[in-house]
């Protein structure tokens, strides 16, 4: 099984209340090889919601203790990063899934970069806390941007 972001199968869920409809993603889950996952709302956030970044580090640090993920507005929301991280992974190992297909850039999706924690709409190399959390139990975590590579490899 397949676990991917719920933005990318076209669901509105993004912090904005958009969507990141991802066309082939949707042919999976019509195809029942892949099921929905949003880290965020499963950690407490609803839609719309302000945009966060995370400040000090990327998702590796945040579960360490040495960065924190913030609103826009200052507000730490690190916690709620966090438990949506856990949701997420125990969801993951429940269905055995074999890869999990996130959102790059975000700050629980991103898998190889994320925006740099200063809402200027720089983006750095780094990965996301629910990312990081799935790599350190094992599980493998691709975005959009490689799902091609990865399509060829299972048709």
């Amino acid at each position: 099984m397949i676990l991917v972001s719920s933005c990318l199968a076209g669901f509105k869920v993004r912090y904005n209340a958009t969507d990141s409809l991802d066309n082939r993603i949707h042919k999976l889950l019509s195809e029942n090889k892949a099921i929905t996952v949003c880290p965020e709302l499963l950690g407490g956030f609803s839609t719309p919601r302000e945009p966060a970044e995370i400040v000090g580090g990327d998702g590796e640090d945040v579960l360490d203790g040495k960065a924190i993920v913030v609103e826009k507005s200052g507000k730490d929301v690190t916690e709620l990063y966090i438990n949506g991280a856990y949701v997420t992974l125990k969801k993951a190992q429940e269905l055995s899934a074999t890869t999990i297909i996130l959102k790059e850039y975000s700050p629980s999706c991103g898998s190889s970069m994320i925006y740099n924690g200063e809402f200027k709409g720089k983006k750095v190399a780094g990965i996301g806390v629910t990312t990081a959390l799935l790599r350190r139990n094992g599980l493998k975590v691709i975005s959009e941007e490689n799902l091609t590579d990865f399509l060829h490899g299972i048709q």
